[in-house]
């Protein structure tokens, strides 16, 4: 997930949301109509895949929180641990050394057998994530690590067999769907044939110095061992030359889009199909609304066409078990105009700076994507208001935000994330009807913010590079006939000015904010719509909704 270092854009892409059983088929945006059409035979070709179309579901969703939970977060020591601990000198190796001892001697394949998920409770954290207002969850299903954390029968390195033995992907589902939200997994897994180059690698100082660390090891060197009869290659998947200047740690990045001219180590076709036929069965078994890949368009594209396979595998089984109509959702990164019209856009920790034609998502994380726990200690998360504020103005351009919570390794939500959480739980218990189920207006906002925009930077990575939101800045949603004004603070001098509402422009007959009754005094001139706020106590919520008729 989290690649900061530039990747060649191949294209910026274009996504989707969810629409709430109460607004009928007639109130879909203008901006895309869609009429119902004929079950599609889809086929593994671009061309194919452009019949495509975003579901009802997630043009209305809006909010969807994410659990990207595995191994990784058993050591706590923040993302990409299974790749950062074989990279002698970092900060992760140096904590593993600590912790577990040399990689020669304690590989990832051991910080697993010590993963015990043992404080997981699904039921009660989809309460949580409930109350916050999310209308779709995401479970992990395999991150780079190469790990499944479901029952695969093509990955013998999974949650059922070591590690939690439990089917962690089985029990999110459970806890999702009785409480009636979208389902979605994600799969990362593509890319472990190059991101765990690392352990192949061997200390070059020290008293351990030239001895390889466990990414080479076999299923014969597993007699006695607790691994016994397992094969470390099905995991590490190391039985192959390395990817050109691989000691470079920031190859990886340039590398991500499998663009054989950066020189990456190109996957054996055994391992290609390998990851076909687990992901396959994931969607086959666990029937997810949504799949969402870690990857640049689609899983080993353009090197292999098994994204191409599952996503047209994944299209066809969803129309047959929902009767003909697809409520199939995948979501890519860095998409052409064309793969913009076969999925959905996923902008990683980062947004658009405009209303897009085609609804897509943010994917972006209040902390680590994979548990830190010093960002627990240092009080450090994404705020509530912060959280908010994103949420807002992705709504506004069309977008929904996917949010990841990060769990400890046992499954438990600390207690400053779940502050987070409740926070948002809060404020969207009095103004969720200006996010659900709504439709960008004719602009997304007004007010200083909107000048200076920082540009994406390949999948994404430009949400700390913009203006914060303050008490001057607006962001707009429109339903039924009504349009939200979402104001991103209190206006000190009580009175705000909503310039796009000009009395030559729309015609207010009333003016409320959200949570209170009585009616707010307003003028219309030339220069805009003049709003009189109440007196209220509470002046340090994050937001306020004003709903104009």
């Amino acid at each position: 997930m989290e690649r900061r270092t530039v990747i060649k854009a191949l294209g910026m892409a274009i996504p989707s949301l969810w629409l709430s059983k109460s607004i009928a088929r007639s109130t879909f945006n203008t901006l895309h109509p869609h009429a119902p059409i004929a079950k599609v035979d889809f086929k593994p070709e671009w061309k194919s895949l452009e019949q495509y179309q975003v579901p009802d579901w997630f043009r209305d969703a809006k909010f969807g929180i994410w659990a990207h939970w595995g191994p990784q977060c058993q050591p706590e020591r923040g993302d990409w641990y299974a790749r950062g601990m074989y990279q002698e000198g970092s900060d992760q190796y140096n904590y593993h050394v600590e912790k577990y001892g040399h990689p020669s001697k304690f590989g990832f394949k051991d910080v697993i057998n010590e993963w015990k998920a043992d404080k997981w409770d699904p039921e009660m954290l989809l309460d949580l994530y409930k109350r916050a207002g999310a209308q779709y969850f995401v479970a992990l299903a395999n991150h780079h690590d190469n790990m499944d954390l479901y029952d695969s029968s093509h990955q013998p390195w999974n949650s059922t067999k070591i590690g939690p033995k439990k089917d962690l992907v089985a029990g999110w589902a459970k806890a999702a769907k009785k409480r009636g939200l979208r389902f979605g997994v994600s799969v990362h897994a593509a890319h472990a044939w190059t991101w765990y180059e690392t352990s192949q690698r061997a200390d070059k100082n020290g008293p351990l110095k030239d001895i390889p660390y466990d990414g080479k090891l076999t299923k014969s060197d597993g007699n006695g061992k607790w691994w016994d009869g397992l094969d470390p290659q099905e995991l590490y998947a190391q039985n192959h030359p390395l990817s050109e200047n691989s000691e470079d740690h920031n190859m990886i990045h340039r590398q991500w889009s499998w663009d054989v001219s950066s020189g990456v180590s190109v996957p054996s076709k055994a391992y290609c199909e390998n990851f076909h036929d687990r992901t396959v069965e994931l969607i086959d078994n666990y029937d997810p609304d949504l799949v969402y890949f870690d990857d640049t368009v689609l899983p080993l594209w353009p090197i292999d066409d098994a994204g191409l396979r599952i996503a047209a595998h994944y299209y066809n089984v969803n129309q047959q078990k929902n009767k003909g109509k697809l409520e199939a959702v995948i979501n890519g990164k860095i998409l052409n105009e064309q793969q913009r019209k076969c999925m959905v856009w996923d902008i990683e920790r980062g947004q658009s700076d405009k209303i897009e034609k085609e609804p897509w998502q943010t994917c972006t994380c209040i902390g680590a994507w994979h548990y830190d726990r010093r960002i627990y200690d240092n009080k450090s998360y994404k705020s509530a208001k912060t959280v908010i504020h994103m949420l807002a103005d992705v709504v506004s351009k069309n977008g929904n935000l996917l949010l990841s919570v990060p769990l400890r390794g046992d499954g438990s939500i600390d207690s400053e994330a779940r502050n987070t959480v409740e926070g948002i739980a809060s404020w969207m218990g009095v103004n969720s009807e200006a996010i659900i189920g709504t439709r960008p207006w004719k602009v997304f906002g007004e007010g200083p913010a909107m000048e200076g925009v920082a540009p994406l930077s390949g999948p994404g990575f430009n949400e700390d590079k913009n203006k914060p939101l303050t008490a001057a800045d607006i962001r707009f949603t429109t339903k039924n006939g009504v349009i939200y004004a979402i104001l991103m603070g209190w206006s000190e001098t009580g009175n705000v000015l909503i310039n796009n509402l000009r009395a030559d422009s729309h015609k207010v007959k009333k003016v409320t904010l959200l949570g209170r009754s009585n009616e707010l005094k307003f003028e219309q001139t030339i220069a805009g719509l003049a709003v009189t706020l109440p007196e209220i106590a509470e002046k340090d919520e994050p937001a306020y909704v004003l709903k104009i008729t």
